[in-house]
């Protein structure tokens, strides 16, 4: 299905709320980490049934805590478990808008690289001699290197 062109604008006093509210976000998750993607590559991955697994497992554990080793610690097994379930619908919630932010900005800097497209090129075609420096600093967005025109023109340039 094709999509709408674009109609939209964000006020700052919208774009400073919406920032706000983003700080508001981090400042009540303060315990958020960072991971390198080596340390990322190395958590087990859950999905969902990884995760019902892990709130039976605490169920069974509470229920149980005769079948768990000596030295478990059921209490930060449940705090685990509570915080992994508690950010779960925070992470869907934050994923589902990052996505459509992502989309719109995509949208919006296509549509707006269309229009500077068509501004250059209109400018370009209507030069009198009278345009200032900016349609040729403008103009160097489409310049080859000389490195890529010589691999061009010698057969040898394997961009896709």
């Amino acid at each position: 299905m094709p999509f709408q062109p674009l109609s939209a604008s964000l006020s700052a006093a919208d774009l400073a709320v919406i920032e706000a509210a983003l700080e508001t976000v981090r400042d009540k998750l303060p315990f958020l980490v960072t991971l390198t993607a080596e340390e990322q590559r190395k958590l087990a991955k859950l999905g969902d049934k990884t995760r019902a697994f892990v709130q039976k497992s605490v169920e069974f554990a509470a229920r149980h805590p005769d079948y768990l080793p000596r030295r478990f610690d059921f209490d930060a097994m449940r705090e685990d478990v509570d915080l992994f379930m508690a950010l779960y619908p925070i992470w869907v919630a934050l994923n589902d808008l990052q996505e459509l932010v992502h989309n719109t900005y995509m949208l919006a800097g296509s549509e707006a690289y269309a229009a500077a497209r068509e501004v250059y090129n209109s400018a370009k075609a209507t030069n009198k001699g009278e345009i200032d420096s900016s349609l040729d600093e403008m103009g160097r967005r489409f310049r080859k290197s000389r490195k890529v025109q010589s691999e061009a023109e010698n057969g040898t340039d394997l961009r896709p």
